[in-house]
């Protein structure tokens, strides 16, 4: 005997996420407004399973199947925000994607000033993967600040600080250059906090003017324009992502590579 539907496959928030839909957590709030369907019956809970065979729409709107998993560097300009809605009306780095791209999400954030790598997928499970920081991964900025801090200043922030109840910690912090009463600074981490290298500048007294993401675990800005945005390769991410890239994924990856 057939398994009912519900039964089988993933659950409807893992398929949307990792389809580039939309998160796991804006998944449940869809299905929550009745707004999710499978097989033209609406959902009511979030731990709905489907097979790769059920129709899916989201807002009427059907959902493509599962597509190889894809990556992009995006150079990201200071003054657009890192969200699919912004409830002030500011301008939203997904307005300024070339409209060819598929639905993508974007691995981690970088906040409304702040500009530089911006990595954008169109699989959910794999944006969530590589902003954990059990993954270990690098993020290298190249910060100006107004003020001179000193040796000791760098090794507290590599020590770690404390900011409204929550430590902040710097895996490396040096001084590059200075002009005038600008200080050009190096600062590395692997945790993506809120707005985690200004608050923690603050506390030693220097305020950021500029902030410019440089690394995120191995891939760079590099050489990338202004607003640009480049595909990575296939062969470039099963070398980079490794066991991070499923094997049905790894596959279709393989297809072009």
């Amino acid at each position: 005997m057939t398994e009912p539907l519900e039964t089988q496959g993933e659950r409807i928030a893992k398929v949307l996420a990792r389809r580039g839909v939309c998160s796991r957590r804006e998944a449940e709030r869809l299905i929550a407004e009745g707004l999710v369907s499978v097989n033209g019956e609406v959902l009511t809970t979030p731990a709905f399973k489907v097979t790769e065979a059920a129709a899916i729409k989201v807002r009427g709107v059907p959902v493509p199947g599962e597509s190889r998993t894809r990556l992009w560097r995006y150079h990201k300009p200071a003054g657009l925000m890192t969200t699919h809605r912004d409830p002030q009306g500011r301008p939203t780095v997904f307005e300024r994607l070339p409209p060819e791209l598929p639905r993508v999400l974007s691995i981690g954030r970088l906040d409304l000033n702040s500009e530089g790598l911006l990595l954008l997928t169109n699989d959910g499970e794999l944006s969530r993967a590589l902003e954990l920081p059990s993954n270990g991964w690098r993020r290298r900025y190249r910060v100006r600040v107004f003020g001179k801090p000193s040796a000791a200043d760098l090794d507290r922030l590599k020590t770690g600080v404390s900011v409204d109840g929550e430590r902040l910690k710097a895996e490396e912090a040096s001084l590059d250059s200075t002009r005038g009463d600008n200080t050009w600074l190096t600062i590395v981490l692997t945790e993506g906090k809120n707005r985690e290298i200004r608050r923690m500048l603050e506390v030693i007294g220097v305020r950021v003017n500029r902030l410019i993401r440089l690394a995120y675990g191995p891939f760079q800005l590099g050489e990338l324009g202004r607003g640009a945005i480049e595909e990575v390769p296939p062969k470039v991410m099963r070398e980079q992502l490794g066991s991070l890239l499923k094997p049905v994924r790894k596959q279709r990856a393989d297809r072009r590579g």
